[in-house]
């Protein structure tokens, strides 16, 4: 079956789903305290996609190309029915990818039965190893070494697992190089991403982004480094080996070195609106079209008729956006699952 492709020919392959919008940190680059306090209004339990309409809605994706799913959130170890779904999606859809990302927190608890379920790989954010950065990047001062043993504990159960680091300046880039010596102890890939502009409350400064090159130089600079092609079309992370054999780093770049000439990823938010951009205005509404009563071809034509008009290129067009001076309203990435 042909894939279904967009106005620049790009296919959906990859669907990233937020399963809640809720999050017990609140990390300022994402969920800043300010804006997400105590009196934020979440969406309530009836707005929510429940389980059987999230399968309908990944069905008509599977239908269209989809190859991969990816569950995030808020934190997605929140929905009690997580291993449900996971389930339903392997063995009712019988998709072949089925990804986390986590903050870590309640990993520990959860990885035995996430395996049971059926989940092939996980990511898990770790933005530094130190009690009081850490503490300060996730916002509420939860400590880091509760999340490096939930790693342990998914690793045990045997998950592949990578490591998701946000790097800002004049917060963690000083641990670029103690991440690397952690994780190539564990054996799990180490992924730095860049500062981005995702929504509207992360008080982004381009001045805070440690750029791809950087990182690489100093990373270089401790272990050679050999450049890795990427496994599949549309890989967002830029690879690179270690020369000595233990393993491997990835940079995703989208501030320094866009690449939505190859992005095939769609995003469904818990609410089930989608997403055809990580920094898009406003979703579609899916769930909307599902509770109408549409039947599942009806489900289909409707995602596919929104993917074929898909124009984005944000990450290509932000230099110019951001010169305009104009200022452009993004959805918050804890809405969508980043």
């Amino acid at each position: 079956m042909a894939a279904t492709r967009d106005t620049f020919g790009r296919p959906v392959r990859d669907l990233r789903i937020s399963v809640t919008d809720r999050c017990n940190f609140r990390c300022p680059y994402c969920m800043p305290r300010e804006a997400f306090g105590p009196d934020h209004p979440f969406l309530g339990a009836g707005r929510l996609m429940t389980r059987d309409e999230l399968i309908r809605i990944v069905r008509a994706f599977k239908g269209l190309g989809v190859e991969k799913i990816r569950l995030t959130g808020g934190e997605p170890l929140l929905r009690g029915d997580l291993p449900a779904i996971i389930l339903a999606i392997k063995r009712d859809l019988g998709v072949a990818d089925v990804a986390l990302t986590t903050n870590g927190w309640f990993l520990g608890q959860q990885a035995g039965a996430l395996r049971a379920a059926g989940l092939d790989r996980l990511n898990v954010s770790v933005d530094s190893l130190d009690e009081e950065t850490g503490g300060r990047m996730n916002g509420l001062g939860f400590s880091v070494s509760r999340v490096l043993a939930g790693i342990d504990a998914a690793a045990a159960a045997g998950f592949p697992i990578k490591i998701n680091c946000v790097v800002q300046r004049g917060v963690n880039e000083g641990e670029i190089i103690s991440l690397c010596e952690y994780f190539r102890e564990k054996g799990h890939t180490l992924r730095f991403i860049e500062f981005m502009d995702v929504g509207n409350t992360n008080h982004w400064s381009h001045s805070q982004v440690v750029t791809a090159k950087e990182i690489v130089e100093r990373v270089s600079a401790a272990w050679a480094l050999e450049p890795v092609g990427p496994a599949y079309r549309g890989e967002v992370a830029a690879r690179y080996r270690y020369a000595d054999g233990r393993g491997e780093i990835g940079i995703v770049s989208s501030v320094t070195e866009p690449f939505c000439k190859d992005c095939n990823r769609a995003r469904l938010s818990a609410d089930g609106k989608l997403f055809t951009c990580l920094f898009a205005s406003a979703g579609h509404d899916v769930l909307g079209v599902v509770r109408s009563g549409a039947d599942d071809r009806a489900v289909s034509e409707f995602v596919s008729g929104i993917w074929r008009a898909r124009s984005d290129r944000y990450s290509d067009e932000r230099a110019k956006v951001l010169a305009s001076g104009k200022e452009r309203k993004k959805v918050e990435m804890s809405y969508i699952g980043g």
